[in-house]
């Protein structure tokens, strides 16, 4: 191909970059005048039932049950029984829109079981090179080493692309780890997904949904330490070298290598650690909140109380409020445990295709057994992190003790029956 041609095709890809980025796959692009919102397919997959292939709000409304809030703008949302799985309302549940950072939870999920977090990588300067321009950072520098738990800190916490793209690069690199990440999600039945890049960067064609996020959340908070990651509030994160003094030796570590500086990092989850105008949510435990140019805001997140346990994703809310995603989050999570029990379920969330249909699910542990129980599995982020851990945060401004939410948390994980990972859980 002549030089001229490939100038020529780079130009005209330049141009269609902005056009197929910011049309997401399967949006209807009919709305008149430039200041009307797209509108969603007229029908979309009906995985997890046929009321949540429609547009528009799917709820049921029994006896008793609250309305839906006034104040909801998403282009999509939906609210979920973490344990049960039952959808306890939907809107545009499938419409597939850009997820901005929320993939992180698919690449989370999908890497977590294969990188030992012990496990320590002393950074290239072309694993830093596929970092998009904008992108978040945490703060990751070539040449000096981070274990595996360090750079999962600086994905959940600070959302970091670098951290990304360094463990993709210990997973065998980009394509292989966008690969593993679109498998994972067929496996998770999360078919409304297409995966382009791991850090949830705007790409064309890259998209998912509210009920995929809210599926691979699900299938994340089974494993312990995406638990851990994601309720994790505040972190020390390592830095450069100390630089000795003047005519001083640098400092050593126990292994004989130049100590660190370490740089508090906290989470961007507002739910979790509050910001002006928004407080912290009261039994949050997590999960991940993004935001780009073509996503908007996105958010995914998973509470508990009184023993019932919710996951909310909501993508791209039009809203001029400040804090939106989170503010229609909150609202959707008080209508949720108001509405619990009275509401009939417009849908479900599906379970992986290998779980098995006819294992029985394993008996929910209650009293002195549930404490038990989640003392042996509650989030380690407090003490692994150096930082306060999300959870414990949630826990003290809702006046209750950790070991509650850490239960409540491991009532997720236990309801549903995955042969596959439980085989796996003394590993992780």
């Amino acid at each position: 191909m002549s030089a001229l041609k490939k100038t020529a095709l780079t130009v005209l890809a330049a141009a269609l970059l902005p056009i197929l980025t910011a049309v997401p796959a399967s949006a209807d692009t009919k709305a008149e005048g430039p200041d009307k919102e797209p509108q969603p397919p007229a029908s979309m997959s009906k995985v997890g039932g046929a009321r949540l292939s429609k547009a528009g709000t799917q709820v049921n409304l029994g006896a008793g049950a609250p309305v839906l809030p006034k104040k909801l703008s998403g282009r999509s949302w939906i609210v979920a029984d973490a344990e049960s799985g039952e959808v306890l309302a939907s809107h545009n549940a499938h419409w597939r829109l850009p997820p901005a950072s929320t993939l992180k939870m698919l690449f989370a999920d999908t890497l977590l079981p294969k990188l030992p977090k012990n496990k320590s990588y002393k950074v290239k300067p072309k694993d830093l090179e596929p970092v998009g321009a904008g992108s978040s950072l945490v703060g990751v520098k070539e040449n000096l080493s981070y274990t595996v738990h360090d750079l999962w800190l600086g994905v959940f916490l600070r959302s970091g692309n670098d951290a990304v793209h360094v463990l993709a690069a210990m997973n065998g690199g980009v394509a292989k780890s966008v690969q593993d990440m679109q498998e994972h999600a067929e496996e998770l039945q999360a078919l409304d997904t297409n995966v382009v890049s791991p850090d949830g960067y705007d790409e064309p064609l890259q998209v998912s949904s509210a009920y995929d996020l809210t599926l691979i959340a699900r299938s994340g908070l089974q494993k312990k330490d995406f638990r851990e990651y994601c309720a994790t509030a505040t972190a020390k994160f390592p830095g450069e070298p100390i630089k000795p003094a003047k005519g001083e030796k640098p400092e050593k570590d126990k292994k004989g290598k130049p100590k660190r500086e370490f740089f508090e990092i906290q989470n961007t989850n507002r739910l979790l650690t509050g910001a002006p105008g928004i407080a912290p949510y009261k039994g949050i435990a997590g999960v991940k909140n993004g935001n780009t140019t073509h996503a908007g805001a996105t958010f995914t997140g998973v509470a508990e109380r009184n023993g019932k346990v919710l996951l909310v994703t909501v993508m791209n809310p039009s809203s001029h409020e400040g804090q939106a995603v989170y503010q229609e989050t909150t609202r959707l999570l008080d209508w949720g445990f108001a509405a619990s029990g009275k509401v009939k379920p417009v849908g479900t969330l599906v379970p992986p295709k290998s779980a098995a249909t006819n294992v029985s699910p394993t008996p929910t542990p209650v009293g002195a057994d549930a404490i038990k129980a989640a003392e042996q599995d509650k989030p380690l982020a407090a003490a692994n992190s150096g930082g306060t851990g999300g959870v414990g945060t949630a826990l003290a401004l809702a006046g209750g003790a950790l070991i509650v939410l850490a239960g409540g948390v491991y009532l997720v994980n236990r309801r549903w029956p995955l042969p596959d990972l439980v085989r796996r859980r003394p590993r992780e």
